[in-house]
């Protein structure tokens, strides 16, 4: 599971939410949610933003997870994915 993956699940627990009640709200099949949750499939931007509406979540906390997702998902495993990071840090600082 991923970590926004992990969070929607929390969230939608907590407010007894289904999986097809969220898909419903953001129009796509229940599967896509199932598989977000479990970290097999990824949501765009657009639709975090509407699950944050949905889930009474932070907009910044749900995209700060996706965007770190993101990130793990091209860095992965790499043996410089630290050094690459903090070198990215510095650079979006500077910005």
């Amino acid at each position: 599971m991923n970590n926004l993956g992990q969070k929607i699940r929390e969230a939608r627990e907590k407010q007894n939410l289904l999986l097809r009640q969220v898909a419903a709200y953001l129009e796509v099949d229940t599967a896509l949610i199932s598989k977000a949750e479990r970290g097999e499939r990824n949501l765009n931007r657009e639709q975090v933003l509407k699950l944050s509406t949905l889930l009474k979540t932070s907009e910044e906390e749900l995209i700060s997870l996706w965007l770190c997702d993101k990130i793990i998902g091209v860095v992965g495993t790499d043996n410089f994915a630290i050094q690459g990071l903090n070198k990215a840090q510095n650079i979006l600082k500077a910005l």
